[in-house]
């Protein structure tokens, strides 16, 4: 997958895909594929006792970011597909059958215009529109994406060209909220459906902020010198948790400010934070080193689940559970590659996540859905 304002680290996997079953035909809509050897039992490693009735819902490229709808029967995401002229990340939809599994009837099919790099998609209530950051307004075509940054560290872009759109479902058309001439984009929506959170560097470092759904009353809420972002609400839209970096020697200090300065942040070193939705109560949760990020609250909302990579400093990424005071770091997923963004339906009984299971030992990254089981 390249790389995108809520998944940096996938871009670590990325590489040149063939999907056959992808050439010719529609091409807002990718065919499902057969699985082979996909049954619940192969696609689970040993320990992952908490995933039940595990299944595979897309087949080659880079997809990831799945985020449920409000009804629970579709999930929106972003892919990558070169060999379906999908260069960059596009925003799709992929329906859901009742027993939450991929529904080749229905699609998938996508929801963004083709132009530009589309990232961090997320349904607003009703399920009839869907929020999206893109570059398309400043150039249709992809941005460049920059291979290594100072000293060959692994850097992530940081577009300013990132403007946030309300999309309709029905009808297509695309309406920019919360607008600026910086970097607005990886907002996500409160189960109350009154509020989003986003990240923006309109005041010159990357920092939360809310706002009405239509983009009104933008209020910000972090201000610690560091990368905040990928945050969410609880099941309650009472707090948020997301993830930051906190530069503090001179040196890291320098180097993050520098970075920034040309449009780039280094993401490898982050712990996650809680926060009521005003900022009020903020508090470190984790403290392991590392990379740990792509939160998400657990529906009981006294637990986080998140990727991390803080057993190795490098390779694999896995999912874990911790309390929100800090405390019962469990494990939940034992891959030998990469699992993230685990996000919960909005019943609390199934869990979406990408990972590079199953993919046939190529750098693919797909979506999967599985019961959970407390």
């Amino acid at each position: 997958m390249k790389m995108t304002c809520c998944a940096p680290f996938v871009a670590l996997l990325a590489s040149a895909v063939l999907l056959t079953q992808c050439q010719g035909g529609d091409p807002n809509v990718i065919p499902l594929e057969d699985a082979t050897n996909s049954d619940s039992d192969s696609l689970k490693y040993e320990g992952e006792t908490h995933l039940a009735n595990l299944r595979q819902l897309t087949y080659g490229g880079d997809n990831a970011e799945a985020y449920w709808a409000f009804g629970g029967d579709q999930l929106v995401y972003q892919t990558t597909q070169p060999a379906a002229g999908i260069a960059c990340d596009r925003i799709w939809i992929m329906p859901l059958d009742p027993q939450g599994s991929a529904d080749g009837h229905r699609g998938p099919y996508q929801v963004s215009n083709g132009l530009g790099r589309t990232t961090c998609p997320y349904f607003l209530p009703g399920d009839t529109t869907v929020v999206f950051a893109s570059t398309h307004a400043a150039d249709t075509a992809c941005p460049a994406v920059p291979e290594r940054g100072p000293e060959g560290r692994y850097v992530w872009p940081i577009y300013n060209t990132y403007d946030m759109y309300i999309q309709n479902l029905s009808t297509g058309e695309m309406n920019a909220i919360a607008a600026s001439d910086a970097y607005d984009a990886e907002a996500t929506v409160s189960p109350r459906g009154d509020k989003m959170v986003f990240t923006s560097t309109r005041d010159g470092d990357l920092d939360l902020y809310t706002c009405n759904l239509d983009g009104s009353e933008v209020h910000r809420v972090t201000d610690a010198l560091g990368y905040d972002g990928g945050a969410f609400f609880s099941p309650d839209g009472e707090w948020l948790v997301w993830r930051a970096s906190r530069p503090s020697t001179p040196e890291d200090i320098e180097n993050y400010k520098g970075l920034l300065a040309e449009g780039l942040v280094e993401p490898t070193a982050m712990e996650l934070f809680v926060a009521r939705t005003d900022g009020s109560e903020m508090r470190q949760v984790t403290d392991l080193g590392g990379a740990n990020w792509a939160p998400f609250f657990h529906p009981d909302g006294k637990r986080i689940l998140f990727s991390s990579n803080h057993a190795t400093g490098r390779f694999p990424f896995n999912i874990y559970m911790i309390d929100v005071d800090g405390n019962n770091l469990t494990q939940i997923t034992f891959d030998e590659a990469f699992d993230s963004f685990p996000m919960f339906s909005p019943d609390g009984r199934q869990l979406a996540f990408s990972s590079n299971r199953n993919n046939g030992r190529t750098r693919n990254t797909n979506l999967f859905v599985a019961d959970w089981v407390d």
